[in-house]
């Protein structure tokens, strides 16, 4: 029975969103374990309020890269060497790596655990576990590789949906913002349309058309989210119509989380702000083209609109030119067909 564990899945916010329902499986199984969780700086707020994680913590791979890229070998040797020294000072006895590559197997591997599970494990990295599970599941499922690895675990996975925690404090900081902007919990759709990649992009014309409509069909404010990179884009956006509210930049991850869990609906590419509105049971509508990460949301409430072209998904390969057939043929009537019917199953939930 493991009595201290390390869970390492350090970046992606959607992949940290998928696996959230790792710690509970965990409770369940092991209600006296110790679970602590490696993250990165910045995403490890989404995961301070989980009841079931102990411990987070944070580990730079930034700081790491740009000492090796400065040559400063000496001060990166001594900086793995003292994570080295806290990782094995809180003597963990099962480490799992959820990214299964050679930056999160090292982590891993530096943990010191004796029991070091990779989830289908590349690039060497598999040569540092102690065993391997292949990513398995059910591929349209939400977060399948994550309940496959419970399940192959022993875990009591129960339906292992993500899920997130708002705090008091982001709460009421999101709340003043938009009361301040005539807003009420309720009263709004959050608009989630930035990603890292283009090609997951919805149009911003196709934003732009939509938003008016959502608000003649159901009187929901649209709301954008996004980070300090998205600005200028959600600056285009909001220019469409002037009851569009724009915060963009203006929220750290554990406000977003709020906001999302305040809204009546969200609607989202393929990011993890989208993920979070399935994980806090918020009706919503993930438009998906170039990647289909899964369809099936486990949740009455949350729909996918993904037009499987044969193209489709590319990923980080588009074949077309930049035209993006796959997210274009995705009209702004779909979208707002699609929105009105979560709408309506959140309105039936119990």
């Amino acid at each position: 029975m493991p009595h201290r564990i390390l869970i390492v899945r350090s970046s992606a916010i959607g992949d940290v969103v998928f696996a959230s329902a790792l710690p509970t499986a965990i409770r369940r199984t092991y209600p006296d374990a110790h679970i602590a969780w490696l993250v990165e700086p910045g995403i490890h707020e989404l995961l301070l309020a989980d009841p079931n994680i102990d411990e987070v913590i944070t580990w730079s791979k930034a700081e790491w890269v740009k000492l090796w890229k400065g040559g400063r070998k000496l001060e990166l040797a001594r900086r793995v060497l003292q994570l080295r020294r806290e990782l094995h000072a809180r003597r963990f006895d099962t480490a799992l790596d959820l990214q299964g590559l050679m930056k999160s197997g090292f982590i891993t591997w530096l943990s010191g655990a004796t029991r070091r599970v990779g989830l289908g494990s590349k690039e060497g990295s598999q040569f540092l576990m102690s065993e391997v599970i292949p990513r398995g599941g059910e591929a349209a499922r939400i977060g399948s590789e994550y309940q496959y690895l419970a399940q192959q675990l022993g875990l009591d996975a129960g339906d292992f949906l993500p899920t997130l925690t708002v705090t008091l404090a982001a709460r009421q900081t999101v709340r003043d913002k938009l009361a301040a902007r005539g807003l009420a919990p309720g009263g709004y759709a959050v608009f989630a349309p930035f990603t890292t990649r283009p090609q997951k992009h919805w149009f911003e014309d196709a934003w732009q058309a939509l938003a008016p409509q959502l608000i003649a069909a159901t009187g929901l404010v649209p709301v954008i989210l996004g980070g300090p990179a998205d600005a200028d884009a959600a600056a285009r956006i909001a220019a469409a119509d002037p009851r569009i509210v724009n915060l963009a930049g203006q929220t750290r991850l554990p406000e977003a989380v709020a906001a999302i869990a305040d809204a009546a609906l969200l609607i989202g590419v393929d990011t993890g702000l989208t993920h979070m509105g399935t994980a806090l049971a918020r009706p919503t509508v993930a438009i998906f083209g170039s990647t289909c990460p899964y369809t099936d949301t486990g949740r009455a409430t949350g729909s996918v609109i993904w037009l499987g072209m044969e193209c489709s998904p590319c990923r980080r390969r588009p074949t077309c030119g930049g035209k993006f057939t796959c997210l274009r043929d995705i009209t702004p009537a779909m979208v707002l067909e699609r929105a009105r019917a979560m709408l309506a199953a959140g309105a039936a939930a119990p």
